[in-house]
C-alpha cells in the first residue's frame, strides 16, 4: 500500500514558477513508476509527465514539455514536479500517483495504470 500526499500548489503570477512535492508512506516507493496528472474544472483528468522507478525516461505530455521537469529522491521518499514559465491554462488540480505495478519496464502514461493517488494540490496562474 502507497499513500501520496502532495504539497507546494498556489496562486503564481503567469511567467512564474512552483515547485510541488508528492511525499509517499510505504516501503515499495522506489520499485514504482510516478506520475503527475492535473484535473481543470469541467475538464477530464490528464496525463502531465511520468518517471520511471529508477528515475530514468522521464515522459511529459506536449503541452508541459520543456517548461515542467519530473524527479524523483528515492531515499527521501518524494517525487518533485518543478513548474517553469506557467500559464493560465496550466491552473488545475495536480495529483500525483504510483503505478501499480513495481519494477515496470514501461512507462506508465495513462491514469488506468496508476493504482495509488493523492488528494491533490491546487495550482492557479494568474494572466
Amino acid at each position: 500500500q502507497v499513500q501520496l500526499v502532495e504539497s507546494g500548489g498556489g496562486l503564481v503570477q503567469a511567467g512564474g514558477s512552483l515547485r510541488l512535492s508528492c511525499a509517499a508512506s510505504g516501503r515499495t516507493f522506489s520499485t514504482r513508476a510516478m506520475g503527475w496528472f492535473r484535473q481543470a474544472p469541467g475538464k477530464e483528468r490528464e496525463f502531465v509527465t511520468a518517471i520511471s522507478w529508477n528515475g530514468g525516461s522521464p515522459y511529459y505530455a506536449d503541452s508541459v514539455k520543456g517548461r515542467f521537469t519530473i524527479s524523483r529522491d528515492n531515499a527521501e521518499n518524494t517525487v518533485y514536479l518543478q513548474m517553469n514559465s506557467l500559464k493560465p491554462e496550466d491552473t488545475a488540480v495536480y495529483h500525483c500517483a504510483a503505478d501499480g505495478w513495481t519494477f515496470r519496464r514501461t512507462l506508465p502514461v495513462t491514469s488506468a495504470e496508476y493504482d495509488y493517488w493523492g488528494q491533490g494540490t491546487q495550482v492557479t496562474v494568474s494572466s
